[in-house]
Order: C-alpha cells, then structure tokens, then sequence
C-alpha cells in the first residue's frame, strides 16, 4: 500500500473524534435551551448594562428576566444567578461543574498569575495550597491563638478615637480611618509578625494597599473583547497595575527574607502561639522547609498568599464593621438596644473579652443583619463551568462565567420581609429566619459564597468584626456631627470589589460611663 495513502486513512481515522465532536457541539447550541436574555450590542453585548453599581443592575435586570439569566460581556457568556434556589444548584448540586475560575489579566498580574487561594484555577495545585491554607492559617484553634492581637488592638483602637475626639476642637473622629487601620494592624502583625512602619510608612502602605484592592475589582476590556485590550494601555490602567504589582512583591520579598534570616524552628502543628509571636509567614516558611521536595509552597506562594489574606481580611472587615456602625446611627433604637446587652453581659467590667461575646446574641444577630444588607463583596468572585451543563431546564455551555447576586439573593422578598430594612429582630423572633447563618450552609445568605470556593477565612474576619463592634458599643455614645439627624447619614456606596461608603463615616464619640 502506497505510504501516501496510508497518511490519508490515518488522517481520516483522527478527524473522525473531531468531527463528532464538532456535531455535537453544533447540535447542543442549536438546539439548546438557554436561559432569558436581554437584547445585546454588537462587539460588547450587554457590558452597557451593567451601569456604576453591577450588583444594582444585575438585581434590577433579573426581576424582569429571572432568576437565572445569561448576559453576554464582549465575546464571553455570563450566566448570573439571582435566587438562593438557583445558588444552591450551582454552588451545592453541581458545585465540582461550577468551580473553576475565569483567567483574568489584573489577578493573574497582581497574584503571581493566580496562584492565589481565591483566583487560581480549580484543580490540583488550588486544593493543596488550600488544604495547607485551611489547616495551618485559618483553622479555629489557630484563630484563637491570635486572641490577644485581636484584644490589645481592639483596645487601642479605642484609645485612638479619645484621643482623636479629644484633640479635635468639634470632636469629631474620621470613624473610617481608624476602622482601616484597626484591621490593617490585626493582619499585619497576624500574617507579618509586627506592624510595619510608622507615621508616613505605615500611611504609604495603607495606600498601597487599597490601590491593590481597587485594581482587583477592576475590569479590563481586553478579558471581553480582545481588540479593545489598547483601552487598557492608554487609560494607564495596566501601567498601574504593573507598579502595583512589583511594589508589593518588593515589599512581601522584604517580609519572606526578614523571616528567613531569623530562622525560627516552630512546631506548625501547633496553635499555641500567644506568647511567641508565630504569624503566618513563619508557618509557610517551615512548612516549606518540612516538605522541600512535595509542597507546592515556594517563595511567590508564600506571598500570594499573605496578599489573599490583605485583600480578604482587611477591606471586608472594615467595610462591614463602616456599614455596621452607619446602620446603629441610622437606628438608635437598636443601638440602645445593643448597649443594654452589653451593659447585661458586662456588668462594671471595664474591658470586654472573646469570653463575653458568645453571650451576645443580639450583637450576633446585628452583625448577620448587616451583612445581609451590605453584603461586602456582592457578586462575589465569579465562577466558571467546566462542561456543558443542565440548570433548572436551561442548557449552560462549558466555559460559560457564573455571577453570583449574592446581594440581590439577600434582598429578595420572596424571602426576606421588609427585605430593605435593618432588622436584626428577623433573626431572633421570626421563625423562616431565625436558622439562617452566613457560613455557606444556607444559601439565602451568601456573603463569604459558599461550596468548595467559599471563602476559608470566614472565622478570623468575624472574630476581628464581633469584638471590634462590641468594644465600640460598650466604650462609646455615638452621634452624628453638627446636630445632623440620623436620616441624614449619607450611604452612598463606593464602587468596587468589596463595596464600603463613598463617604467616610465621621462621628462625635462621647465616651460612656458604666
């Protein structure tokens, strides 16, 4: 048999996969059910839809298209989920189809191509390094052994405001800026091992550190259509990220080094670190050590991921903590409310302690009310799906993007009542809410996501965002400044990742006697 022929039969024989493959493909979305969209524009499809707040116009969108409704960004599909029954398809149900992550230029830029816990791709790599994460950095014990961190910080942070109130001739405390730096310092000496800088360095990092929060919730037009990707070179947005990027693998390089010449022997297993001052690089850096040759855990992962920790446990806890103080001013009845129990539980202490807390449960139920409402990362990170998949009848194709409403899901009235007020009672005395928690279980509220991508931090954020919110309560009385009615507070919403107030909160704190 002549050998060019042989080529041939072989040649057939391979496109023969390819070629069913490609049948099948054009079958599937010629025959598919896809779910409600609307009309879309050429090249950008419905990015003119999204507006200044997506969460907002996701939210309006599905109540006129429903609860799963496919939106195209550019080239890519985008499938948005609206309703805590459609979460739980995706996040629970067909949670293994539904975990990857989208490859987006600014997180690969600003995390080590996205070998982070929160963007990297799902699969191998991503389970070890949240394995190591979940059971060395995150686990309860070890958030209990940062306790004493969390109580001296909370305390100064109640100094600073007398001091400020004090030193100002209205007596009025920039609420906000002392918030940031309360969170900024408890995962800095947490994951870092000491505050860095003083004065002018310390503000220099905190402003570096919310520019790398604001990139990463930043879009870039070519991650949608790639023929406008020059946008993002003209507008300066990549010079930025790139600056952004190396000046804070500077600074983790610094960090990574500082701990390595100390060469500190530590046992990782254990979490009785109050007195030793353990911190989160010391335990990368010996779990390196310990497994050279299988630990996925280099230099650059080790930096990743104290940058996941930054971007997750410092802007959303003071985001939550800002909106939680902005609602008690809102509503003075429910901060009284709030003051009596800790006047109940504390008696004449002077300090409150972690031990006081569990006996809080309105604190408790103030803290999940104020997440419902201001759900610090409202569409959360989004999702892809790895293969062609069935969601409540409609056909969703593989490599289609998942946004999760997880703000419009806290809002929606089918169940939620009087779901746009601030009622902590809803989750003490009515009886379709009182169960519902934010630990990924129940899908009606969402704000740390839920499944295998949920977030893992959930823990060492509420336990900062319980004790520094109490403290506050029970150290001070709060009123807005120049005489301003609590319904004059303004709440506008910053744009973002994680949304806090456009406007800082500024408040007369007078402190109580007890």
């Amino acid at each position: 048999m002549p050998l060019g022929f042989v080529h041939l039969i072989v040649a057939l024989i391979s496109f023969i996969p390819f070629s069913i493959y490609l049948i099948h493909k054009r079958r599937f979305h010629s025959s598919s059910r896809h779910p409600p969209s609307p009309r879309k524009l050429p090249l950008i499809g419905n990015l003119h839809q999204l507006g200044t707040y997506p969460h907002r116009s996701l939210q309006s969108l599905s109540n006129r298209y429903g609860e799963l409704m496919l939106l195209h960004f550019g080239h890519v599909p985008v499938l948005v989920v609206s309703s805590a029954n459609a979460a739980r398809e995706i996040m629970k149900n067909q949670d293994l189809l539904f975990s990857n992550r989208p490859k987006l230029r600014i997180p690969d830029k600003l995390l080590y191509e996205s070998m982070d816990i929160a963007f990297a791709p799902y699969g191998e790599y991503w389970r070890q390094v949240r394995s190591i994460s979940v059971l060395h950095l995150l686990n309860n014990r070890r958030v209990q052994s940062f306790r004493r961190v969390r109580e001296e910080e909370t305390s100064k942070m109640v100094e600073k405001i007398m001091e400020l109130g004090s030193s100002s001739s209205s007596g009025v405390v920039n609420l906000s800026d002392v918030l940031v730096s309360l969170t900024n310092d408890v995962v800095c000496r947490a994951a870092l091992g000491r505050k860095y800088g003083d004065g002018g360095e310390r503000e220099k990092f905190k402003i570096l550190l919310n520019e790398f929060v604001e990139l990463l919730g930043s879009s870039s037009f070519g991650d949608y259509v790639p023929c406008l990707s020059w946008i993002d070179r003209v507008s300066g947005l990549d010079a930025r990220v790139e600056k952004v990027a190396k000046q804070f693998d500077q600074f983790l390089e610094g960090v990574v080094e500082e701990h390595r010449m100390r060469g500190r022997k530590i046992d990782i297993m254990s979490c009785d670190n109050e007195d030793e001052g353990v911190d989160f690089v010391d335990i990368l850096l010996e779990f390196q050590r310990q497994n050279a040759a299988t630990s996925p855990i280099e230099d650059d992962v080790i930096k990743v991921i104290v940058l996941d920790v930054f971007a997750a446990g410092t802007h959303t806890t003071y985001a939550s903590l800002e909106w939680a103080m902005s609602e008690l001013l809102r509503h003075p009845k429910i901060m009284e409310r709030l003051q009596n129990e800790m006047r109940e539980v504390v008696g004449r202490k002077e300090e409150i302690t972690e031990d006081d807390l569990e006996k809080m449960h309105y604190l408790k139920a103030v803290i999940k009310e104020n997440l419902r409402l201001h759900v610090p990362i409202p569409l959360l990170v989004p999702r892809e799906s790895t293969q062609d998949s069935e969601v409540f009848g409609y056909d969703v194709a593989a490599n289609t993007r998942v946004i999760i409403n997880a703000w419009a899901i806290a809002r929606d009235p089918s169940v939620w009542k009087n779901p746009e007020e601030f009622r902590p009672e809803r989750f003490l005395n009515d009886q379709t809410t009182t169960n519902i928690d934010f630990k990924g279980l129940h899908f009606e509220l969402i704000p740390f996501g839920a499944g295998r991508r949920g977030c893992p931090g959930v823990t060492f954020a509420m336990s900062i965002n319980e004790l520094a919110l109490a403290k506050l309560v029970h150290k001070f009385h709060f009123v807005l400044p120049n005489g301003a009615k609590p319904e004059d507070l303004d709440v506008s919403e910053a744009n973002g990742l994680t949304i806090s107030k456009k406007f800082p909160l500024l408040v007369v704190a007078t402190p109580r006697t007890h």
